[in-house]
């Protein structure tokens, strides 16, 4: 069975000699050693590749097609990879000659794909050398002694591992209007492979990356390319060996281009991400209506003895919310942030309110939302005095982010206001008869009950009651000051770290669908980008400032005595989990998998990735009574927890299924 669905391909780039097929063959042979060691169960190589492509007229001649035949019965023979490979040969049929890709597994021919599109325009001319796949009358040839299907219509079917189908394109298929590939995927074709031979001119790489990477992503499949190397004759082209495999729109890997000797490569494909994708986006089956006739598809089957894959081939990145490339993430967060603005901004013209609430903490959610909330008033042409901004310090709150709040109200020139809750607090739990922590009420004053609260022993620091009252008040006075601006993120509402009916509500949030880790960087990036001097200056301090609820009592020392990511694990594993959690559907055993190939910026042993995981999976089973009734917010990344779009889930979900597993 393939390792978590993950399949090894190689792209193959073997030094070759024109019209030398012994040489080239020889190649090959040692190329697919050194793929067998590595654990590749997919092997491409360029196209023309037994002869070289720049043969031209000698490829009518019969000495060079009879060497070609020899060439294939050697590969044929070869007993020690134990993959599928696939490589390209010149081949008559009926009298035509035709360009094609020979798909080899375990010494049996399962299938020769003709080139479909034959360019013949500026610098190429392989109509004088061949005939298209459309002239073709045979189903079936017989080349080197074996008889195996013939055409542009095959598929090949992994029998025990039902997530690997194999479609075959060679060069300028890709190039056209409906590429063979469209149609071999709505087939089936979950991995494709496109034998070339594409020369190098300035710009081109490029271009024949975006079109791979397209492809792929249209398709909703892996995409290996291979492409003739140095060794062709460079009389009027130079070929680079570009190499490229893609999936799903991403790029996986590249090789370097005009490389001298053999070279391979490599790259792991997610099988079952590509099966999810499949399965969710339904635009894509829908797609096979009138596009797809099934009965002109021909299956070749084969069965694969996979090498466990224990050091992955591919990247995975520990912070997949974050891009890890500074341009990049800076044109992540500009387009984020205005998206952010935009969405707010719709909803306050709607409603004609020129006047919003925000509770300001000093941490970063409130702090990304108070941003956007003063960006989106200077959108609007409105005074920034329209927003009410309160903060509202408890038991818990520090000196630290009740100063960073004052500051950045002050420097945003926003309407101020503080209220002390902790009086109000008092009397709600006096009301219920709530001895917080076990103490008595009697006779308590707001400073008396906080300095007694201060000196209890950490393991009587629990109550839920005393922290919901906290977050339920500030609530209360936020939703009766106006249109309250919700600051809560997607990281929160995965574990449902937010009081009901408090952090949890407001009338809009633009926040809702980015995640902690990412919140983080978007304040840096507005502080670096959007504002300056003193708001700056806060701003990258709230960054710098640990995240807590603060709604235990402080420390002595002023400290907050409340750490979230020592409750609910570190927002770097957790936006990790979620992620791959939700997008691509992954099992738990395969997210600490995955994780096990990440570079965190905090090193975890696996038994941490495990707690933190477990703690995840229970959380966000049964907290999703909380997202079933959040209120409006953008989406603006590829998850999302919105009821009404993204994320349907039963209240009462088990999350027994995921857990047995870990």
């Amino acid at each position: 069975m393939l390792t978590h669905g993950l399949l090894r391909v190689a792209a193959a780039c073997p030094e070759v000699r024109v019209a030398d097929v012994p040489f080239n063959v020889d190649r090959m042979l040692e190329l697919l050693a050194q793929a067998e060691e590595r654990g590749a169960s997919l092997v491409v190589f360029p196209e023309m590749g037994l002869t070289g492509y720049t043969c031209h007229d000698l490829f009518h001649t019969r000495p060079l097609q009879r060497a070609a035949e020899v060439g294939l019965a050697k590969l044929l023979e070869q007993d020690f990879y134990r993959g599928l490979f696939a490589v390209g040969l010149p081949l008559v049929v009926n009298g035509q000659l035709f360009n094609c890709a020979a798909v080899i597994q375990g010494g049996v021919l399962l299938g020769l794909v003709p080139k479909a599109y034959l360019p013949n325009y500026k610098e190429f001319y392989d109509a004088r050398y061949f005939s298209p796949a459309a002239n073709n009358s045979s189903s079936e040839v017989t080349v080197a002694g074996r008889t195996a299907p013939f055409g542009t219509d095959l598929i090949f079917r992994c029998l025990n591992e039902p997530d690997f189908t194999l479609g075959v394109e060679i060069c300028e298929d890709l190039w056209t209007p409906a590429p063979p590939s469209s149609k071999l995927a709505l087939a089936g074709a979950s991995v494709i492979a496109n034998l070339s031979a594409s020369n190098e001119i300035i710009g081109k790489s490029g271009y024949r990356r975006e079109l791979v990477v397209c492809q792929s992503g249209r398709c909703v499949a892996g995409y290996v390319y291979a492409s003739a190397g140095v060794g062709e004759s460079s009389t009027d082209l130079v070929f680079g060996g570009h190499c490229l495999v893609a999936e799903n729109g991403s790029l996986l890997a590249e090789s370097k281009r005009f490389q001298t000797g053999s070279q391979l490569l490599f790259a792991d494909l997610d099988l079952e991400r590509l099966r999810h994708d499949r399965i969710q986006t339904n635009s894509f089956n829908d797609n096979r209506r009138g596009n797809l006739d099934e009965s002109s598809i021909t299956e070749s089957e084969f069965e694969l003895e996979p090498s466990p894959i224990e050091r992955l081939e591919r990247f995975v990145d520990a912070h997949p919310f974050v891009p890890q490339d500074p341009r990049t993430l800076k044109e992540r967060c500009d387009e984020i942030f205005h998206t952010q603005i935009a969405a707010l901004g719709k909803r306050l013209a709607h409603i004609g309110n020129r006047s919003v609430t925000i509770g300001v903490s000093g941490g970063l959610d409130s702090t990304l939302a108070l941003l956007v909330v003063c960006k989106t008033m200077d959108a609007l042409g409105w005074p920034r005095d329209g927003i009410r901004a309160l903060t509202m310090p408890g038991f818990g709150t520090t000196a630290r982010t009740k100063g960073n709040a004052h500051s950045l109200m002050k420097s945003l020139g926003v309407n101020v206001q503080e209220i002390d809750i902790r009086a109000l607090c008092f009397e709600q739990m006096k009301a219920l008869g709530h001895a917080p922590f076990d103490l008595p009420l009697a006779n308590e004053t707001v400073d008396t009950l906080g300095e007694k609260l201060r000196h209890l022993p950490a393991e009587r620091r629990s109550d839920l009651v005393f922290e919901n009252v906290q977050a339920r008040v500030r609530t209360s006075l936020l939703m009766n000051a106006g249109f309250v601006i919700g600051t809560g993120d997607l990281s929160e509402l995965a574990l449902g770290w937010c009081t009901y009916n408090a952090d949890h509500m407001s009338m809009y949030n633009p926040n809702v669908s980015i995640p902690k880790t990412l919140v983080k960087f978007l304040v840096r990036w507005a502080a670096e980008n959007e504002f300056d001097g003193d708001t700056r200056n806060t701003l990258l301090d709230v960054v710098a400032t640990e995240i807590s609820p603060e709604l235990l009592p402080v420390a002595a020392d002023g400290q907050p005595t409340q750490m979230t990511e020592s409750s609910v694990g570190p927002y770097e594993l957790v936006d990790f989990f979620l992620y791959h959690f939700l997008r691509w559907g992954c099992e738990p055993e395969k997210i600490l998998f995955l994780a096990s190939h990440a570079k965190f910026d905090s090193a975890y042993s696996a038994s941490e990735i495990r707690k933190w995981l477990i703690v995840f999976l229970k959380r966000f089973f049964s907290n999703q009574f909380k997202r079933s009734c959040l209120p409006d917010g953008p989406k603006v990344g590829s998850v999302s927890l919105s009821p009404r779009g993204d994320w349907r889930m039963p209240s009462d979900a088990s999350a027994k299924v995921w857990l047995n597993g870990l």
